[in-house]
């Protein structure tokens, strides 16, 4: 079982993103506060689950919680800010939806950009460690899957359904072949260097 808080009696908000590694797509990010009582043993890190089990917690999460948002940061801001801060500008929209005002931010990973005056801690591989920042895992990987899928409908050619906009050599080949859409982040290695055959 994850730990359900940092400090008892303190409402802290779990913060994740999904999506960061992709070649393509927004970067998603989930802020989640889970009631304190909150226990769920088959809660944990997005990545260390199957997609049928994301799924069936992603609705317990958000009837349960006490407050849950998605904030998005597009391919656009990705290539003009950078990754890392379109990641903490999506954990900062979505903190700025939730309903509940946190007391403090559980946040997973090693940097981050304070948020208004609230008081942050950042906590490397957090999604398995805490409840509330591997629900967020789970809300930000689900909720930009479902994303992708929708854009997999105008763009089929480079399969998102399967990939996600992740470098697959699937992805990487309808690139190739096909060339880049309006939502591949330009500022990415798309495709890796080709190497020069000299002839001898």
């Amino acid at each position: 079982m994850l730990l359900p808080y940092l400090k008892k009696g303190r409402i802290e908000a779990g913060c994740d993103e999904a999506g960061r590694g992709c070649l393509a797509g927004a970067v998603y990010a989930a802020a989640v506060i889970l009631p304190q009582e909150f226990r769920n043993e088959n809660l944990n890190d997005s990545k260390q689950l199957t997609e049928k089990q994301r799924e069936t917690l992603r609705p317990i999460i958000e009837n349960e919680a006490l407050a849950w948002a998605i904030g998005i940061a597009t391919p656009e801001e990705i290539d003009r800010i950078n990754i890392l801060n379109a990641s903490f500008l999506a954990m900062h929209r979505a903190i700025k939806q939730l309903q509940v005002t946190p007391e403090h931010l559980l946040i997973d990973g090693n940097r981050f950009t304070p948020y208004h005056g609230i008081p942050h801690t950042t906590i490397i591989k957090g999604d398995g460690k805490y409840l509330s920042i591997a629900a967020a895992s789970i809300l930000a990987k689900t909720h930009r899957d479902e994303y992708m899928d929708s854009l997999n409908d105008k763009y089929p050619v480079y399969t998102w359904n399967k990939n996600k906009g992740y470098p697959t050599k699937a992805h990487r080949d309808a690139i190739r072949i096909h060339g880049t859409t309006p939502c591949h982040r330009k500022s990415f290695t798309l495709l890796p260097p080709t190497q020069l055959m000299l002839d001898f």
